[in-house]
């Protein structure tokens, strides 16, 4: 996967614009300011993806991207078994952190995932004019580099990279890291890339 400077600072503003809106949403969900740090974009091999969310256990909601361009994909909401039981706890009024994962924050992050990732798919669909959509949501609750790994083995055919998107949520209340990661089909990356060269070419 090469992807040249002005691919890449392209993609890091469609990650932008898109978790902007997730922020945005999840900031009127729970009635709290949310503040964002900048999106980084990365291109990481699969095989090194232990070195980005190593043995903690987590919460992946987990999407497949439907729309114009289909199959495309996945997209994923993870979040820090921490994290996720604070933003749990804000929504359903508990303050216990000390706790394992129940039936009810399972639902609630079901919730949070399916309006964040449509707001993501929805703002950079838009930018990029065409339609992309989220299948109804799943949920993996495990050590975060065995629960990606099988979602990895949800996508056919030879995929060994991914483009990750690393963004920093942060409410008045409580701080809530939360990390959107793309895992596109060859055609689907081709076909962003297309659309974003387009788009800077127009800027220019």
């Amino acid at each position: 996967m090469e992807l040249n400077a002005k691919q890449l600072d392209a993609m890091r503003e469609l990650g932008n614009i898109g978790a902007s809106h997730a922020a945005t949403s999840l900031s009127t969900m729970l009635m709290c300011q949310i503040d964002m740090t900048v999106p980084e974009a990365l291109v990481v091999d699969i095989a090194d993806i232990g070195d980005y969310f190593g043995d903690e256990i987590s919460a992946l909601v987990v999407f497949e991207i439907n729309g114009e361009i289909n199959p495309g994909g996945y997209v994923v909401l993870h979040m820090p078994q921490s994290s996720a039981i604070r933003l749990t706890n804000t929504m359903l009024g508990s303050t216990d952190e000390n706790r394992d994962f129940n039936e009810m924050d399972e639902s609630a992050l079901l919730e949070v995932g399916n309006i964040m990732v449509s707001q993501f798919l929805d703002a950079t669909a838009t930018l990029l004019g065409i339609v992309m959509l989220p299948s109804p949501p799943a949920l993996a609750i495990d050590m975060a580099h065995a629960a990606f790994a099988n979602v990895v083995s949800m996508v056919t055919g030879d995929i060994n990279e991914i483009i990750l998107f690393r963004t920093e949520l942060t409410s008045t209340v409580n701080d809530i890291a939360s990390t959107i990661v793309m895992l596109p089909y060859e055609n689907t990356l081709g076909r962003i890339l297309e659309l974003l060269d387009k788009l800077v070419d127009l800027k220019e």
